[in-house]
């Protein structure tokens, strides 16, 4: 997987990609960029307890192995394991997987690769929609605001557009911001692909919300990062 970052020069090339989009159109265009959108520990405690499943349901298959284990190691010769010691064996067992699973996914880019990828995008989702509620959601004058949001950890974006945007465009009208923001993601060159993302949303917001003379900068035209 490509590593993600972020220069200067991305900033500047955001910002004035910012502006010239807003320069056509009553709309506002608000960026972020944030370096993940979840810690993902939840999925550690899952991989965690499958594991320990696991555990059982190999005693459940090998029992006559966890009795020879006991006797080879624990037990008395000649003396067969009690039921009570071999539970005893798989409770060991089954408490040392589940620990040592959580110890190994402790480690980010583990957690991240074992987290399913249907999951990473409801997360970045919902970061993205809390994110354009508490910067963007009906802070402009004509609700024309959108957010293009990006988190880098899952190579992931967004796009969360304003009630007034959302009335008059259908998602696939972001079609082609994405793929651009996509395409140079994949790349590994996240600044361009946000700057070609701005400039096409700013294309639909022209079609829909062309500029007036009443307009106000209501948000600052710049790349934020968390």
């Amino acid at each position: 997987m490509v590593t993600l970052a972020l220069r200067d020069e991305d900033h500047r090339r955001v910002s004035e990609a910012i502006a010239a989009a807003e320069s056509s159109s009553d709309g506002e265009i608000l960026t972020i960029v944030s370096a993940d959108s979840d810690s993902y520990h939840d999925v550690a405690l899952h991989w965690a307890v499958l594991a320990m499943l696991g555990v059982l349901a190999f005693a459940s298959w090998q029992a006559p192995m966890l009795s020879g284990w006991w006797e080879r190691w624990l037990g008395d010769w000649g003396q067969a394991a009690t039921t009570g010691q071999i539970l005893f064996l798989v409770l060991v067992l089954v408490t040392l997987k589940f620990l040592g699973v959580l110890l190994l996914l402790r480690w980010r880019p583990l957690r991240l690769a074992l987290t399913p990828g249907a999951t990473k995008t409801r997360r970045v989702r919902r970061r993205a929609i809390a994110l354009f509620r508490a910067a963007a959601e009906r802070r402009t004058t004509g609700r024309t605001g959108v957010l293009i949001y990006l988190s880098l950890a899952e190579h992931r974006a967004e796009i969360v557009a304003d009630e007034a945007v959302t009335s008059v465009t259908t998602p696939e009208c972001w079609g082609d911001a994405m793929a651009e923001l996509v395409g140079e993601l994949r790349a590994g060159r996240p600044g361009e692909g946000l700057a070609l993302a701005v400039e096409e949303v700013g294309e639909v917001l022209t079609r829909h919300f062309p500029k007036t003379s009443t307009d106000t900068n209501e948000i600052p035209d710049k790349l934020i990062v968390l």
